[in-house]
């Protein structure tokens, strides 16, 4: 059997059902493709945890986990530069409020660096006031 189901980072949805179903039994293997963020059951898995919860109640990690770690939908650094390169004029400020820190921090230094915009990847809660 093979089921292909959708939240990569088996945060929600219906690969809840089917991992809480599959993962206790060693035949299973998972395959997760793609970045798992970190604090998601993907990274958990990943990681190597015997055990996640799923609906509340400890599950059982007996299955085998594999990963393909270099495929994703989302744009690298190059193709977001090519389209931002694409935009008529600047925008007056650029925020970059995807991806965990460290990699968002070079993103924008890049894009200020080689696009001259202004730009901040601001931190979790923050405000700000746009005029």
């Amino acid at each position: 059997m093979l089921i292909v189901s959708a939240s990569g980072m088996a945060t929600g949805g219906r690969v809840l059902h089917h991992l809480r179903a599959r993962l206790p039994d060693p035949r299973t293997t998972v395959l997760l493709v793609g970045y798992q963020a970190a604090g998601t059951r993907g990274r958990v898995l990943e990681e190597g945890a015997r055990t996640v919860r799923i609906f509340g109640k400890d599950v059982p990690v007996r299955a085998r986990v594999e990963t393909i770690p270099r495929l994703s939908a989302h744009a690298d650094a190059d193709g977001l530069l090519r389209w931002l390169r694409t935009a008529r004029r600047p925008p007056r400020r650029l925020f970059v409020v995807h991806g965990e820190p460290a990699p968002a921090a070079a993103l924008a230094a890049r894009v200020s660096r080689e696009l001259g915009w202004k730009v901040s990847v601001p931190a979790y809660r923050d405000r700000v006031t746009l005029d």
